[in-house]
C-alpha cells in the first residue's frame, strides 16, 4: 500500500466510522430527532454497525485500521514503525470530517436542542437544566456526547483502566481473529467479528465512560466541538481529553504485547 492510499482509505474510512457513529449518538440525544431516548442499546449497535460500513469502504486501500491503537499495535507486532504517521494523520483528519459531517445532517436539531431552556437554563427553564449546569461546571457542554466521551463517575484511574481494558479486548480480538491475509489490516470475515466485539465491549465495559476506546474517535470530534459555531454549547472537557487518547494507545501496545508472547 502506498502512502496516498493509506491516508486517503484511513481519512475517508474514518469519517465514515464518526459520521454514523457520532450520528447515533446524535440521533438519540438531540430534540426533535425521530430517535431521541432511544437508548443505550441504539448506540451500541449503531457503533458497531460504524464499524462495519467504514472497514469495508475502507479495507482495499489501506487495511481499515481506522483507530491509532490498532495501527500501534500492529507496528508493534512487525516491528515496523513507518507508517504510524500517514495512518494517524488520515484516522485524525476523517475523524473530524466525520463529526463536521454529523453538525451538518443535524444542523436543525443542534440548534433547537442547544436553544431550549430546559436544555440550557434560563428563565422558564425546568429541573432538567439542572444536569445541563451540573456538566458545563465539569467542563462538559450539552451536545459533547455527541462527539466524544466522558466519565459517569470521575476518577482517573478506574477511567483510564476502563478504557486500557476496553481496547485491550477490542486490539486481541483484531490480532487474533481480524486480520487479512497480509496481517496488516482488517480481512472481510475480520470486519464482521470486528464490529461484533464493538458492540459487546460498548455492552459490557462502555457504561463508565462511553467506550472511546479509540484516540482519534474522540479526539478529532472534540476538536470539531470546540471549533463549531453552536449556541450555547458549553466546554469541550479538556481535562479529561487526554484519557480517551493515552489509554486507548496503552491498550493497544499492550494487547500486542500480549499476542506476540501468546499467540506470535
Amino acid at each position: 500500500m502506498s502512502s496516498s492510499d493509506i491516508f486517503i482509505g484511513e481519512t475517508i474510512g474514518t469519517a465514515i466510522l464518526i459520521l454514523l457513529g457520532g450520528g447515533v449518538c446524535a440521533a438519540v440525544t438531540l430534540k426533535a430527532s425521530k430517535a431521541r431516548n432511544a437508548g443505550w442499546l441504539a448506540i451500541t449497535f449503531g457503533w458497531g454497525f460504524a464499524v462495519l460500513t467504514a472497514v469495508y469502504t475502507s479495507a482495499p486501500l489501506s487495511g481499515a485500521h481506522l483507530n491509532p491503537a490498532v495501527t500501534l499495535a500492529l507496528a508493534i507486532k512487525d516491528k515496523d514503525f513507518s507508517n504510524l504517521p500517514t495512518y494517524w494523520g488520515g484516522q485524525l483528519l476523517g475523524a473530524m470530517i466525520g463529526a463536521a459531517l454529523v453538525w451538518l445532517a443535524y444542523y436543525g436539531q443542534f440548534h433547537a436542542h442547544l436553544t431550549d431552556k430546559e436544555i440550557v437554563g434560563g428563565p422558564g427553564a425546568q429541573a432538567t437544566a439542572a444536569k445541563a449546569v451540573e456538566a458545563q461546571e465539569k467542563g462538559a457542554g450539552p451536545v459533547l456526547g455527541v462527539f466524544s466521551t466522558g466519565p459517569e463517575i470521575r476518577n482517573v484511574v478506574q477511567n483510564l483502566a476502563t478504557e486500557i481494558i476496553g481496547t485491550v479486548v477490542l486490539v486481541l480480538a483484531v490480532l487474533t481473529q481480524g486480520l487479512n491475509d497480509k496481517g496488516n489490516g482488517l480481512g472481510t470475515l475480520g470486519a464482521l467479528i470486528t464490529s461484533l466485539v464493538v458492540v459487546s465491549i460498548g455492552l459490557s465495559l462502555g457504561g463508565p465512560t462511553g467506550y472511546a476506546i479509540n484516540p482519534a474517535r474522540d479526539l478529532g470530534p472534540r476538536i470539531v466541538h470546540a471549533l463549531l459555531p453552536l449556541p450555547n454549547k458549553g466546554g469541550s472537557d479538556w481535562s479529561y481529553a487526554w484519557i480517551p487518547v493515552v489509554g486507548p494507545l496503552i491498550g493497544g501496545a499492550i494487547a500486542a504485547g500480549i499476542y506476540n508472547v501468546a499467540f506470535a
